[in-house]
């Protein structure tokens, strides 16, 4: 369990780690069913968000965006629809519990554990095949590819009346950290331009 816990925490690692010396109310969190005393969220959620609270202050290190390259780099390197179960295998088998807030035949939509927006979503495919990244993306799975962007239109406007992004990060240099193909979905506040 130890090196479960260790992948989780590297490929959910975020912006910014918090950690509190008293009990954190994280009460769908992930990391709680998991046993992990270290939270990964973002500075965003520490500071606004309702669901993330503490009695005492919290003490946020920020991790420099080069962090987060390298370990998009590192993950580049076990690519392979070989490789073992990615972390979104284990959340569409239910290893890993997460806050579903879609589930059909063909995909699942979850609350992203670091969101970058009020609202921030995710959603997969649950059968990898090959699908690792859009950029390996094969004829035969242009139905499924529709069927992932309708799915997080139609939440992005339930969830999003007034607007919302969709980011498909793809390889190294797209900072694409978990090789199994995901969309997000974020909203909630005005997007930035450009965006990276």
């Amino acid at each position: 369990m130890q090196g479960g816990r260790r992948l989780v925490a590297r490929i959910l690692s975020c912006s910014a780690v918090v950690q509190s010396t008293s009990s954190l109310a994280f009460s769908s969190s992930p990391f709680r069913t998991l046993g992990i005393s270290t939270y990964f969220v973002s500075p965003f959620v520490a500071s606004t968000s309702s669901r993330f609270y503490s009695t005492t202050p919290l003490t946020a290190l920020a991790m420099s965006a080069s962090d987060e390259v390298q370990k998009a780099a590192d993950a580049a390197k076990t690519v392979g629809d070989g490789s073992s179960p990615t972390i979104f295998d284990k959340i569409v088998s239910g290893e890993i519990p997460s806050n579903k807030i879609h589930d059909d035949e063909l995909c699942i939509a979850f609350r992203d554990v670091n969101p970058q927006a009020p609202v921030h979503f995710l959603v997969i495919p649950k059968n990898r095949d090959g699908l690792t990244q859009l950029s390996k993306a094969r004829e035969d799975q242009k139905a499924l590819l529709g069927h992932l962007m309708y799915v997080a239109q139609e939440l992005g406007q339930k969830e999003c009346p007034g607007g919302f992004r969709i980011v498909i990060n793809d390889g190294k240099d797209g900072a694409q950290s978990v090789y199994h193909l995901h969309l997000h979905v974020m909203g909630g506040r005005s997007m930035q331009w450009p965006p990276g």
